[in-house]
């Protein structure tokens, strides 16, 4: 694919990137997909399938309370727990607001310890990165914003999104539906967004506007994006997920040069 290419023109000192189709093939890559990026919040897909593997395997419901009063797993994956963006503090009643929360995957994955008696980092090696091969990858910090990963690695995972193995079809596409509908909020980067429709644990693209995911992109679409310049999309109508990954932080220049990126992937792709 020629317009994986684009990212040499990015104002980055490091970029790696892939296009993978739903049956695992590598439709494109660009620079070196073995590099190790942070990833910040692009940790919060990888959180969250390793909660829903969890469910599955009957470690915790999606009700299991969970966080603030009223508060259950449903909630802290749905970012409608009501507790603040950074801060272990309830700003509003569960079920109400779109709040996004790194606190909220915190209180998530030590719900998930206390639960499994494993430490949450170690089940989610075990679970997830395990399985699927992702040897590059691990969770250094919070299990909101500190796993590292490399474009190889998320290939893998990109794949699951699209043809999943580790969990049940329907659990994937609840995760990816909207869940608590109709709430407001603001999405990081790109403002207040009303509704701000998210599944558990992914960001969904429905009709956002701004987003950073293309204008072409399906409303389908899902994924997520990081502070560090990193982002993973799956779009189910093109039948292919992206992968970016930089060691620039998010800013201006992303927003100027992601959505032309995913657009100029789609059209080669409908091509």
């Amino acid at each position: 694919m020629e317009s994986v290419r684009a990212i040499e023109r990015w104002p980055v000192d490091n970029a790696a990137t892939a296009v993978v189709s739903a049956a695992g093939d590598v439709l494109g890559q660009y620079g070196d997909t073995r590099r190790v990026f942070g990833l910040a919040s692009v940790s919060k897909p990888l959180t969250a399938y390793a909660a829903l593997i969890a469910i599955e395997e009957g470690v915790v419901e999606l009700d299991t309370p969970a966080g603030p009063e009223g508060s259950t797993v449903r909630h802290l994956l749905a970012h409608t727990s009501g507790l603040a963006f950074d801060a272990h503090k309830a700003m509003a009643p569960p079920g109400t607001r779109r709040l996004y929360s790194n606190a909220g995957f915190e209180v998530l994955a030590d719900t998930l310890a206390e639960h499994s008696g494993i430490p949450f980092a170690e089940y989610q090696a075990e679970a997830l990165f395990g399985p699927l091969g992702m040897v590059s990858s691990k969770l250094e910090g919070s299990p909101a914003s500190g796993a590292v990963s490399s474009v190889d690695d998320l290939i893998a995972f990109a794949t699951e999104l699209q043809e999943p193995k580790l969990l049940d079809p329907q659990t994937l596409h609840e995760a990816t539906s909207v869940v608590f509908p109709g709430l407001s909020g603001v999405l990081p980067g790109f403002g207040h967004q009303k509704p701000n429709d998210w599944g558990l644990g992914f960001e969904l693209r429905d009709h956002k506007s701004p987003h950073w995911t293309g204008a072409h992109s399906s409303p389908s679409t899902f994924g997520h994006f990081g502070q560090s310049g990193t982002f993973l999309w799956v779009d189910p109508v093109a039948k292919a997920a992206c992968i970016a990954l930089t060691d620039r932080a998010f800013g201006p220049w992303a927003a100027e040069n992601w959505p032309p990126y995913t657009d100029a992937v789609l059209a080669e792709l409908s091509a």
